[in-house]
């Protein structure tokens, strides 16, 4: 699926097509599993000596062809709740000339073309830093195919690369060695407890206030490792 275009910009993201598909297939599964367990639930009560809960033996009571479509109905209803929530961690990505949108969980940002000095893909996350090789963006959720996302980039020349450019100049973080601030210390110190409670919002405020610091951290099997900011003027990716 190549991106679809709009007043000159590229808008990478799911298809029409792919969310219908979505949209229809997993209420029908949702209703097809619901069936399935209609009848689980009514061979399940004809087991002698089987200990039940009164719910269950309640259900297995009501009549058809009720008790079938109330199946259906439950299944349809929690496959639509997962579409929902599906469509909630849809990232879209649009590019032009002057700037990068990216769209996820009803928020929108822009980022300008001339700040961007690097975009690349990070595991399952696209980053995006800047000329002094800080982090513009680092943004997490259902990505388009990559292939797609490279394209619409390398269409209005980004500079996009393979991976991370300066993968090799991260560290592991050592609490209070001599290398960083206090600041970056007890920032890093909050940001690790916030990934060990899986506070990825708390986390991610973290990681900014440490983008002030001037220092960039990543995850590796939650560890942080980090490394710092290149002096402005320096030189770019």
């Amino acid at each position: 699926m190549t991106p679809r275009t709009t007043d000159g910009a590229v808008v990478v993201g799911r298809s029409v097509a792919e969310r219908a598909l979505v949209w229809v297939g997993f209420p029908a599964l949702g209703a097809g599993v619901g069936w399935l367990l209609r009848g689980l639930v009514v061979w399940v009560v004809t087991v002698p000596h089987l200990p039940l809960p009164g719910l269950l033996r309640f259900v297995a009571t009501v009549p058809e062809p009720w008790l079938t479509l109330a199946g259906l109905g439950a299944g349809a209803v929690a496959g639509g709740v997962l579409v929902v929530l599906g469509e909630r961690d849809y990232v879209t990505v649009t590019v032009d000339h002057q700037e990068v949108g990216l769209a996820h969980a009803g928020e929108r940002r822009s980022l300008r073309r001339e700040q961007v000095g690097a975009v690349f893909l990070d595991g399952k996350q696209l980053v995006l830093l800047d000329r002094s090789t800080g982090e513009l963006a680092r943004q997490r959720g259902d990505l388009p195919d990559a292939g797609r996302i490279e394209a619409a980039f390398s269409a209005y020349g980004y500079p996009w690369r393979a991976g991370d450019p300066h993968r090799e100049e991260f560290r592991p973080w050592v609490d209070d060695a001599p290398d960083l601030p206090a600041a970056a210390h007890a920032t890093l110190r909050a940001r690790r407890r916030a990934l060990a409670e899986n506070d990825d919002t708390d986390a991610d405020e973290l990681r900014t206030e440490l983008g002030r610091l001037g220092v960039v951290v990543r995850d590796e099997h939650r560890r942080q490792y980090w490394r710092r900011v290149r002096p402005t003027g320096g030189p770019h990716t």
